[in-house]
């Protein structure tokens, strides 16, 4: 709000172009276009009044939208419609139309659209990404570890825990492994698609040593048996960039939620097999995946089963292969060592680095 005051001064009192007021505030230009063009409309004159407040200003600027109409006309549901949105090739109009059709005497599409746009920005504002159902899933691992007890030894391991969370209905899988090697990640990655029975357009992964080698701007390497499993599973994999957050804001609030819903109900319990931690993981991941959002009446299992899923790729008939990708150099007898295991090569690269595919 005191950006708004701030440019209604430079414009009335210093005379300053929208370039110029846009750069002195740090916001664009078609904003200081929107803020004026309300104030002429609100018939707002410089000076401000001094008993005029930020917040008296702001509301004359963008007053509250008036939803609910006089007449007896009936209202759609607005969080039933913004559900609907989220399904692949639904659209307003298409709303539109079915409401039209419910009732003899309805409201036009245009009043349809604006009050529901109203309606969106003060219950659901709208984030700056777009998820569109079945397109992306983000992967990661949560920062918090649990304890594995041995009996025999009595020796504690820390156990990982890896996160994957679709955009659009944030439905969630969760899973505790030993390590985050790269037969780990794969293993986990190819369950996880396994669980959700089907393949995204896109996996957005953290940029961790196991998925990506190299976080390069323009072109991150991928790991070599990461880039494998992509092609095996015909999904594309975007790399969040370093130090940007936002790039995968939606496994960030999963993983969030996991920490809080599920290892912290862990956090008094004792656990002495990998395997039973992750059948407790499994029943509070079922009761996080079927709790209704706070924003809408339906919880993520419903989401995703009736926007998400039916966008999902078939998975392929067999399931991923692990391999890991190594280099050796040729002996001398023409054998490389892998694993302490010697295997013969063409003679003719004795002295050469290979790569090796085991």
């Amino acid at each position: 709000m005191r950006t708004i005051s701030e440019v209604l001064r430079l414009k009335w009192e210093c005379h300053a172009s929208q370039a110029e007021i846009a750069n002195a505030c740090r916001i664009g230009q078609a904003t200081v276009s929107e803020y004026l063009r309300r104030a002429r409309l609100a018939d707002i004159k410089w000076p401000l009044p001094p008993e005029l407040t930020e917040a008296e200003l702001n509301q004359r600027l963008y007053p509250p939208p008036v939803v609910v109409p006089s007449d007896s006309r009936p209202v759609p549901d607005w969080s039933d419609v913004h559900q609907r949105l989220r399904k692949k090739g639904m659209t307003l109009l298409l709303i539109w139309e079915e409401y039209n059709q419910s009732s003899p005497d309805t409201y036009r599409y245009s009043w349809f659209c604006r009050t529901y746009r109203a309606w969106e920005g003060t219950a659901h504002p709208r984030m700056r990404q777009e998820h569109v159902p079945g397109d992306k899933l983000y992967v990661d691992y949560a920062g918090q570890t649990v304890c594995v007890h041995d009996k025999a030894s009595a020796d504690v391991r820390e156990a990982q825990i890896f996160v994957a969370t679709f955009g659009a209905s944030n439905y969630t899988y969760s899973e505790a492994t030993w390590t985050q090697s790269i037969p780990d990640w794969i293993s986990s990655n190819t369950r996880a698609l396994e669980f959700f029975g089907g393949v995204p357009r896109a996996v957005v992964p953290d940029n961790l040593k196991s998925g990506v080698k190299s976080p390069n701007y323009y072109e991150p390497d991928l790991n070599r048996t990461f880039s494998e499993w992509a092609r095996h599973y015909g999904v594309a994999v975007l790399p969040a960039r370093v130090r940007q957050p936002r790039d995968k804001a939606k496994v960030e609030n999963g993983v969030l939620q996991v920490e809080r819903r599920i290892l912290a109900a862990l956090h008094n319990r004792s656990f002495f097999s990998l395997a039973e931690l992750n059948v407790a993981l499994r029943d509070f991941l079922e009761q996080l995946n079927l709790r209704e959002t706070r924003d809408l009446p339906a919880s993520r299992k419903v989401m995703f089963d009736t926007t998400e899923f039916p966008t999902l790729s078939p998975l392929p008939n067999q399931r991923f292969e692990d391999a890991v990708w190594s280099k050796a150099r040729v002996h001398l007898d023409y054998h490389i060592d892998v694993g302490r295991h010697f295997y013969s090569v063409p003679y003719k690269l004795t002295g050469e680095l290979v790569e090796v595919r085991s």
